[in-house]
């Protein structure tokens, strides 16, 4: 789990290790509290999972907040074994807006980092069409 920041955006992204599962959550200001950490947690963090974070304050004690093994990697130190993963999710992602997109605005960038998410975690759905129509569409209630 790591945090990226982008001008007056923040983002807050987990993923798996050792597979393709992410979730993210897009924050409206340029920074991220403890709390916001927290409720991110709350939300997509099983209880119990080995939390792998850099040394960020946000981290400092959250096994008290939700009930997770934390485990960092100390950047300043160069330690990035723990942490590679999430890190290089960021630098895929910003490939993949430059060569999709060439640029982000505000306004854009949950959209953008949806899609990113959305084709990383699932690659089977360009195998075919059907693939696709079965994964984005969902039949809609009628009463």
């Amino acid at each position: 789990m790591d945090e990226a920041y982008f001008r007056s955006l923040s983002l807050i992204m987990a993923k798996q290790v050792g597979s393709k599962k992410l979730a993210h959550q897009m924050i409206f200001k340029n920074s991220v509290d403890k709390q916001e950490a927290a409720n991110f947690l709350f939300q997509y963090i099983q209880p119990k999972s080995v939390l792998q974070t850099d040394g960020a304050g946000i981290y400092q004690g959250i096994n008290q907040w939700w009930q997770v093994r934390p485990k960092k990697d100390i950047h300043k130190r160069w330690e990035f074994e723990l942490t590679s993963e999430i890190e290089g999710m960021f630098g895929n992602l910003r490939t993949f807006i430059r060569r999709m997109y060439h640029h982000a605005t505000p306004e854009y960038l949950p959209e953008y980092v949806s899609e990113f998410c959305l084709r990383f975690s699932s690659p089977e759905i360009f195998v075919s069409p059907n693939n696709y129509l079965e994964k984005t569409l969902r039949p809609v209630p009628t009463c």
